[in-house]
């Protein structure tokens, strides 16, 4: 478990290795204390043990050493930020064609990303594939980003009486990917020009698909009856629920909980900027020597972990990998000398 200090936002993370034998999901959260912007970055890597930690330690690393070196000063440049995603995302894309070509032991591996931006009360995002960003606001409970697998699709199907609302839950194809950061050109990114406006009391959830054990309605809950609670208890909370459904197939799972705790500026000297170099360690560390912070295949998931229960594995080609979230802030210590 690892929680931000308090600031405008309130932020904290929790993985949980479920019922697989390696952990496929990662991510960074980057929320410095007194400032008004932080950094979110999610990624569920696919194409087994062998290469979906790989490809979403390169993804969440080359996302966020892209976004920091472009952005010295996230709060001076809001206009600049869709553009600056979309960047970053491809960049990502580009540095997991890299590593895929010159490693032929890595073919085929891919990942989802949800890169986010909160810079004030605007809160910018580019996703691909069907990592979740939620948004819980006065108990009610909503997807912000696309769906970019099947899903949606099988749903519509049930919805008009083609299948079966049984059978569209189980359906085999609902988990294949429509868009994914897999080194091809990249078929979908969900990248709004326009900033969604965050609130006082806003809760933000940044996920991969293990949450979708649980309902919507049992998550929108969790959320609201945790609301006036720090992040972490939130968090906490989600990872727990999770684990108590003992489902024998249960995914990877990685939560990032990002509450709104005012709407008042915070009044601090500007973010300092960070050196090129410093930001380039980022995507050494994804791309070398990720197993630093990554146990091995045997260990389970180090930190809170509760889910004792592997959803249906994602297709790597157009339709998930890990990073432990405590280690997170370890790695900006070592990489950006925060």
């Amino acid at each position: 478990m690892w929680r931000a200090s308090k600031s405008r936002f309130d932020v904290a993370t929790n993985v949980d290795q479920g019922s697989r034998p390696y952990q496929q999901d990662a991510l960074l959260a980057n929320f410095p204390t007194g400032e008004d912007w932080g950094i979110g970055i999610l990624a569920d890597g696919m194409g087994g043990h062998a290469s979906g930690d790989v490809a979403s330690g390169i993804v969440v690393g080359q996302t966020f050493a892209e976004l920091r070196s472009r952005l010295s000063d996230c709060t001076s440049v809001p206009a600049r930020a869709p553009q600056t995603l979309r960047a970053a995302v491809n960049a990502a894309n580009a540095a997991v064609d890299r590593r895929a070509t010159g490693d032929a032991t890595l073919k085929g591996m891919g990942s989802t990303v949800v890169a986010c931006m909160a810079m004030g009360p605007d809160l910018y995002w580019a996703s691909v594939g069907d990592s979740l960003l939620l948004l819980c606001r006065e108990g009610n409970l909503l997807r912000l980003n696309e769906d970019h697998s099947m899903a949606p699709q099988i749903d519509a199907m049930v919805a008009s009486g083609m299948l079966s609302q049984d059978f569209g839950a189980n359906h085999p194809d609902r988990h294949q990917l429509t868009s994914a950061v897999c080194g091809d050109a990249l078929v979908r990114v969900d990248c709004p020009d326009a900033p969604f406006k965050l609130r006082t009391g806003d809760v933000l959830v940044v996920a991969s698909d293990g949450l979708q054990t649980l309902p919507d309605d049992v998550i929108g809950k969790t959320v609201y009856r945790l609301r006036r609670k720090a992040s972490a208890d939130i968090a906490d909370a989600l990872v727990r629920a999770v684990g108590e459904r003992n489902d024998p197939r249960q995914d990877n799972l990685a939560v990032m909980v990002i509450k709104v705790a005012s709407d008042a500026p915070v009044a601090s000297k500007p973010a300092r900027p960070v050196p090129e170099e410093a930001a380039l360690n980022v995507v050494a560390l994804a791309e070398a020597n990720w197993q630093e912070v990554t146990p091995a295949p045997s260990s389970p998931a180090q930190g809170p972990t509760t889910a004792t229960t592997p959803a249906p594995q994602h297709s790597a080609k157009p339709a998930s990998t890990e990073i432990e979230v405590e280690a997170a802030p370890d790695i900006l210590a070592r990489a950006l000398s925060l």
